[in-house]
């Protein structure tokens, strides 16, 4: 080879080195950037439509589990804590605030550009032992609004939206007698709205149930929005936990629970969605965490697919998610956000609720976090009519 080809050769192979490096690094960002959404996203499917989210833990949150995380900053444009923002977490003593992990699932949400969800604000559950102890309506006043304030303020303007009373009602529609109705009276969730308002007046703020679908709690749940909003008192929506099965509630109740709850001028977000596979003890729907059935652990028959889903059920799981989607695309402009509560199944709480040790498979992500069949049939109702 002559002295010009050599050169020519080296030239060539300079330039081909430096497009190798370049390609590379170009797919090395696309893979492992928080802020990259593929185009085949359900963040950028719903897109227009609406907020597409997944409640994350704390493996999530602190970056244990990368791939959830990574899962969670392509796949959705929404965050909500699992139990970061409860207040047994941050406030376990009378005002000794622990922000560390809270503030990093902020700062996740911020660096991905993401709608930011607070959970939860007021609720008897999941609540520090000492709130269960207080005996003076002046002294619970305090705490509880010590708390808001503090809570919310800190994220003010990072936050976007509040589930500022979780679980109020019985399924007869009256409210349950929480450690905040003893102390505080009836009207403690106007108070409590108007406290988060002042703190973040530009945060959305919601107020979240289950068994929605139920008529009397429903219609409790509509005369709390009504007589807010004849307050004056802010309410953004209603977050309706959708924590469904494969056959209740029907698509009837769904459609139902979205019609009703817009006909009081608010919008509906869809919270907590799972759907569970699994036999439930005595028809049991909803989530009422206290709730435990520890007498039917090991019986095989309420753990029925413990080495996998047989195709037959992921079929009927797949066909349940795309129904109910074709429902939400239908009254998107009543519906601000759907959010699944949780990323994979093997992070599920529906493993261990009500019966302790199950396994079940109520989301769009498998246990090797892959796609599901329910993944492509929720992508699929966006394409059909």
């Amino acid at each position: 080879m002559s002295k010009k080809n050599k050169n020519i050769a080296y030239v060539s192979v300079f330039f081909s080195l430096i497009c190798l490096i370049s390609c590379s690094n170009s797919a090395s960002d696309t893979v492992s950037s928080d802020n990259e959404i593929s185009s085949d996203s359900l963040h950028n499917h719903f897109k227009g439509l609406f907020r597409m989210g997944a409640a994350i833990n704390e493996q999530t949150i602190l970056g244990f589990d990368k791939q959830s995380k990574e899962i969670v900053t392509t796949e959705f444009n929404s965050i909500t804590p699992e139990n970061s923002l409860k207040w047994m977490y941050l406030q376990p003593e009378p005002n000794q605030f622990d922000f560390s992990v809270a503030d990093k699932y902020v700062q996740l949400g911020l660096q991905n550009n993401m709608y930011i969800v607070g959970h939860a604000l007021v609720w008897h559950s999941q609540l520090a032992d000492f709130m269960q102890n207080i005996q003076s309506s002046t002294e619970m006043n305090a705490h509880v609004q010590n708390h808001v304030n503090t809570v919310v303020s800190r994220y003010k303007g990072k936050i976007n939206a509040w589930d500022v009373v979780n679980e109020a009602f019985n399924e007869d529609g009256t409210l349950r007698t929480s450690v905040f109705y003893n102390q505080m009276g009836e009207d403690y969730i106007d108070q409590v709205f108007q406290w988060a308002a002042k703190a973040d007046p530009d945060a959305d703020l919601i107020y979240n149930d289950y068994n929605v679908y139920k008529p009397s709690k429903r219609a409790g749940i509509l005369r709390l929005v009504e007589k807010l909003k004849s307050n004056g008192t802010k309410i953004s929506g209603v977050g309706v936990q959708a924590h469904w099965d494969l056959n209740s509630p029907s698509l009837q109740e769904i459609e139902q629970i979205i019609l009703d709850i817009s006909s009081v001028g608010v919008p509906v977000s869809f919270t907590e969605l799972d759907i569970s596979v699994l036999p439930s003890p005595w028809e049991l729907v909803g989530a009422e965490v206290s709730q435990n059935f520890s007498e039917l652990e090991g019986d095989p028959t309420m753990n029925p697919y413990p080495n996998g889903l047989p195709d037959a059920i992921q079929n009927q799981l797949a066909k349940r998610y795309e129904d109910i989607f074709k429902l939400f695309i239908k009254h998107k402009d009543k519906i601000s956000r759907v959010t699944f509560w949780g990323v994979m199944d093997k992070h599920s709480w529906l493993n261990d609720w009500p019966i302790k040790g199950r396994t079940n498979y109520p989301l769009l992500f498998d246990r090797n976090y892959q796609p599901k069949k329910a993944y492509q049939s929720v992508i699929h109702a966006t394409t059909t009519d």
